[in-house]
């Protein structure tokens, strides 16, 4: 299982702290959002060398703990 917080980080520095892949300016939302249109891991990673895939589904595993949350919370 994927642990995302070694790969995600939040900073209010950093694009107003939103969450971000450690290391860059690259969102959960930028990444989730490339693989809703399709792009898969490898063509990500292809064109954001500075990301792993594992960086990726850590982006994944974020989303599915704050849908989680919001479930249970209801």
């Amino acid at each position: 299982m994927i642990n995302y917080r070694e790969h995600i980080v939040l900073n209010t520095e950093i694009r107003f702290g939103k969450p971000t892949i450690k290391g860059t300016r690259i969102t959960v939302y930028d990444v989730l959002n490339w693989l809703a249109n399709g792009k898969t891991i490898e063509e990500i990673v292809f064109d954001f060398p500075e990301l792993s895939p594992d960086a990726i589904k850590s982006c994944l595993a974020y989303a599915a703990e704050k849908e989680h949350k919001i479930r249970v919370a209801s």
